[in-house]
């Protein structure tokens, strides 16, 4: 018999990296490579934390990644418009309470020569949006789509009609035009 005792360690993670967490801390980590991003060790509702080189100075993001809901084969001049379509359900409480200074969407799309798209946008603004073309709910389906166009949008509840109209670039969005955040990572410039 050994005088020594084996043991068998399992090394376990402790946590893992969303894919949609991945893909914006790398973009962040490329664009803009004086900032550092750092990922909480428990969750607070912020999943990753930009801050400058001095840490003086801080950015707060909750991501949300959608798988893309585009119809691989695009039959119509509107499913052509696409680069990407998502969707998810939002709860109204954890919008308005949200602790993160802006939320991040990443639509990834089937085709993978097209780079992940961002949309970039405060929380307030977003529940005051999704109110104003849902009514208040409590929870949100939100279809986040990006046209070749570079025009985001909110595309729940549009009609064939208004889907025909988008594709065509004669649509008025309204409140559901999401393309100044499409990409908006101005609050990084700030404090970089």
């Amino acid at each position: 018999m050994s005088p020594y005792i084996e043991l068998e360690i399992t090394m376990r993670p402790l946590f893992t990296v969303h894919a949609g967490e991945f893909l914006v801390g790398e973009f962040i980590e490329h664009s803009f490579p004086k900032l550092n991003v750092w990922i909480p060790s428990k969750d607070t509702g912020i999943d990753l934390l930009v801050t400058n080189k001095k840490n003086s100075s801080t950015v707060s993001l909750q991501v949300k990644l959608s798988r893309d809901y585009k119809a691989p084969e695009a039959a119509t001049d509107f499913d052509r418009s696409l680069v990407a379509a998502g969707w998810l359900t939002l709860a109204h409480d954890k919008i308005a309470k949200s602790a993160a200074d802006y939320w991040v969407f990443v639509l990834v799309s089937h085709e993978r020569k097209m780079k992940p798209q961002f949309i970039v946008i405060p929380p307030a603004e977003l529940l005051k949006r999704l109110i104003a073309i849902h009514g208040q709910s409590k929870n949100y389906h939100f279809y986040p789509w990006v046209t070749k166009s570079k025009i985001a949008l909110d595309g729940r509840g549009l009609l064939k009609a208004e889907k025909k109209a988008l594709a065509a670039g004669s649509l008025a969005l309204g409140h559901r035009d999401l393309s100044k955040f499409l990409g908006d990572w101005s609050a990084l410039q700030r404090i970089a």
